[in-house]
């Protein structure tokens, strides 16, 4: 665990450089805004370690597998987010010394992410080998108003000296990854082009065939007037640049301004890209560096407006709910449903920046409560649209008839994941597509969407569960055999309860939004039974049979549902009982150790349990927390949300703060040590949830938002928005009781402890404790 992030309600603080926290530092401040992202990387020449990366959305390649042998069903690649054209670089000579941190005396240093404004801010002032000393200040961001561009203000002054200034704004397309395999080069230049006052590349990816055109307008100025300097172009494969020199005078500063601009293939015909490109930074540069800060402020007001989580009282707590929320915002902002969430969002490559089931499971409930519903209804039409390619999946590995596994890892739709025990076995993934329908319908109340779309994908689902169960003469039951669960740390399993139990709700949930629909639309369901072959009454008695008769493991002695058959055969040793120097297991222990040993990565049951907690009383949800908790070593970023809201749920208001703390840190503090290669973004969506369905308790009842909250001990109140059907209300609660404000043009009723509140139209009422 790292502590050397200042702590401010609004802002991340790195005072100080130390080169051993660069990289998780370029992780943390990294900048996004939906279409592209860019870790905190330097401007400036650094030969210290550094991960470089500029990520565009959409655009990957198809990586070599890593497997050394070949399984019917494995997919041939894996699908990788590319790390694309260096915009932001600006090289600096200073009387031919190059500015370079790793061999400079570093006399002051500061990093600052402004999350309320949206921008990345660094001010430091250094000596160079030969003596003289320059005190430097950057502000850059990635436009959310201009989603294509982004923008630097690079100012340099020299302190002691008169000298020369070599400034070289450059766009460098000669890049690599970290992350793949043979240190093969992704990238073919296509064309280029300069002008005085800049240039663009455009760029081809190998195989895939994606187009990007990455392009920079600059503009110099002396002290604060504008000049035209000549510049000095170079252009050589891959990359080009323009080369100014001016005289440094002592305390006169020397700005650049950078415009930069990411236009990609997937939104203009590759043939136009260069024009669009060229006009898109003649719009940027023609508005100016302030005009789009200015712009950019307003448009982070407007989302904080809708989805700040206050927390009085505890400023740590309150920095870390704002990081988590600024990155989700950076990653992903619905517009366009070719699109989803990689687990590390444009922070780096780990993962390939692909989208898996965190999306359905964790990211869903924050989209659907804090921006418009078709941001959320996208994500379901991300999945809906590859329907085919999951269908093709399953039908790889020996399903048939419509029946879908959607991909474990995907881009596309296509499976990219190839470790079997994941790939052919980590199905659960499935039930949680499943479940973001269910989840989506339930909050929005959107049924045209079963009937358009949502059915059809729950129905190949139901087939896949139906045929993947089988009948065990011994136990005269339905068993699920060969899974993996949620737990990682357990593969090849017979019966994961968590698995068996999606399964059975997934065909029910399919039986009754198919009944849902008959009734409300015949012509369509009619329609839709013929575009399916769906045979109603054969599919349905077999789903309803495997419902009835499926085998899920229990002991009878602790009264728990047990992760799989033979868990308990496993030596019992709990977590608080192992040394210190064994964490974190999966850096310390082979993985055949970890294999036999009975420590959980992270909610397997206790997911289940998440999802399905109406089906239990308050007794079975305690004990299965009990017994999982102390098991559970939680080296996923997926695990602590989940233990946060059941601890809260069990009324344990101390582990529930504990879990909290650690979700929403995850990054700031380093704590599973790995926070260099990227941050966890889909996890930042389990923080939101440790609070709202946390701390706040919100359910949705009866068609109604129900709150069971509490106040942690350490907060004076804490506030949060909820859109809901139409309805914007703000939650807050302090030790005075719940103030519910209605911001709304139309009345509208939640539950708060179980009794209904009528709030009128823009206005507020307090519920006292």
């Amino acid at each position: 665990m790292k502590d050397y992030i200042e702590v401010d309600e609004w802002k991340i603080i790195e005072q100080g450089f130390d080169p051993a926290n660069n990289k998780i530092s370029e992780s943390i401040f990294s900048l996004g805004n939906g279409r592209m992202g860019q870790r905190a990387n330097f401007e400036e020449t650094y030969s210290g370690e550094s991960l470089q990366g500029n990520y565009i959305a959409g655009v990957y390649y198809p990586d070599k597998t890593r497997v050394g042998w070949w399984k019917n069903g494995y997919p041939e690649y894996f699908a990788k987010v590319l790390n694309a054209a260096n915009w932001i670089g600006i090289d600096i000579l200073i009387d031919e010394e190059q500015l370079d941190l790793a061999k400079c005396e570093i006399i002051d240093f500061r990093r600052e992410l402004n999350m309320k404004e949206g921008y990345l801010k660094r001010n430091f002032a250094a000596k160079t080998v030969g003596g003289k000393i320059v005190k430097v200040e950057t502000i850059r961001f990635c436009s959310m108003a201009d989603d294509e561009a982004g923008a630097i203000k690079y100012t340099i002054t020299a302190i002691n000296f008169d000298g020369v200034f070599s400034i070289t704004p450059f766009i460098d397309g000669d890049v690599i990854n970290k992350d793949s395999n043979y240190d093969e080069k992704f990238w073919d230049e296509v064309k280029k082009e300069t002008w005085p006052t800049g240039g663009y590349l455009q760029m081809r990816t190998k195989k895939t065939g994606f187009e990007v055109a990455t392009g920079m307008e600059f503009r110099i100025f002396l002290d604060e007037g504008s000049i035209n300097p000549n510049a000095e172009t170079l252009v050589k494969e891959k990359y080009l640049s323009a080369k100014i020199e001016l005289k440094a005078n002592k305390d006169q500063p020397v700005t650049i301004i950078k415009y930069a601009a990411n236009l990609s293939s997937q939104n203009y015909e590759a043939a136009k890209l260069a024009e669009s490109l060229k006009e898109t930074l003649s719009g940027i540069s023609g508005k100016g560096f302030d005009n789009m800060l200015a712009e950019q402020a307003a448009a982070w007001a407007d989302k904080w407006k809708h989805n700040d989580i206050i927390i009085e009282g505890d400023a740590a707590a309150q920095q870390a709910i704002r990081f988590n929320i600024f990155q989700l915002n950076q990653t992903y902002t619905g517009e366009d449903d070719r699109l989803n969430i990689g687990p590390k969002g444009f922070t780096g490559e780990k993962y390939g920046g692909s989208t898996y089931w965190d999306t359905e499971a964790y990211c869903v409930p924050f989209y659907l409560s804090t921006a418009d519903q078709k941001v959320t209804r996208n994500l379901l039409l991300y999945r809906y649209k590859q329907l085919g390619k999951a269908i093709e999946n399953a039908k790889l590995l020996g399903f048939t008839g419509g029946a879908a596994l959607y991909p474990m890892v995907t881009m596309d739709g296509t499976e990219c994941h190839n470790e079997w025990e994941i790939t052919f076995e980590e199905i659960h993934r499935n039930g949680a597509i499943a479940y973001a329908i269910f989840n989506y319908v339930r909050y929005t109340a959107d049924d045209a969407y079963l009937t358009d779309y949502g059915l059809e994908v729950l129905v190949a689902i139901a087939r896949f569960w139906s045929q993947r169960v089988n009948w065990s003469d011994d136990k005269k039951q339905y068993v699920m055999l060969g899974v993996t669960g949620p737990n990682e740390y357990e593969n090849n399993v017979n019966n994961n309860w968590y698995t068996s139990k999606l399964a059975t709700w997934c065909m029910q949930y399919t039986m009754d939004a198919a009944e849902k629909v008959k009734v409300a639309d015949p012509a369509k369901y009619a329609a839709l039974v013929s575009k399916l072959n769906f045979n109603e009454a054969v599919e349905t008695a077999r789903f309803r049979d495997i419902i009835e008769k499926m085998y899920y493991p229990y002991d009878e002695q602790q009264q728990v549902f047990l992760q799989q058959d033979g868990y308990l055969d496993k030596e019992q040793i709990l977590v608080k009982d192992l040394p210190a120097s064994d964490r974190p297991i999966n850096q310390k222990w082979s993985w055949d150790r970890i294999l036999r040993s009975c420590y959980i990565k992270q909610a397997d049951v206790l997911q289940g349990i998440y999802f399905f907690e109406d089906q239990y009383d308050i007794d079975t949800i305690r004990r299965n927390f009990d017994f999982y908790e102390p098991r559970t070593v939680h080296e996923s970023s997926l695990s602590p949300c989940v233990h946060a809201i059941l601890a809260a749920k069990l009324g344990d208001e101390e582990r529930a703060y504990q879990f909290y703390l650690r979700t929403s840190r995850l990054d700031l503090d380093d704590y599973n040590n790995d926070t260099e290669d990227g941050c966890h973004i889909t996890s930042m969506a389990g923080t939101w949830m440790a609070v709202v369905e946390g701390f706040g308790g919100m359910r949705v009842r009866g068609g109604k938002l129900s709150f069971q909250p509490f106040l942690p001990a350490k907060w004076k109140s804490f506030s949060f928005h909820i859109g809901f059907r139409g309805a914007l209300i703000n939650i807050k609660v302090s030790k005075d009781g719940v103030q519910i404000k209605n911001l709304s043009g139309s009345e509208t009723s939640v539950l708060i402890y179980n009794k209904e509140q009528l709030v009128k139209a823009n206005d507020e009422l307090l519920v006292e404790v």
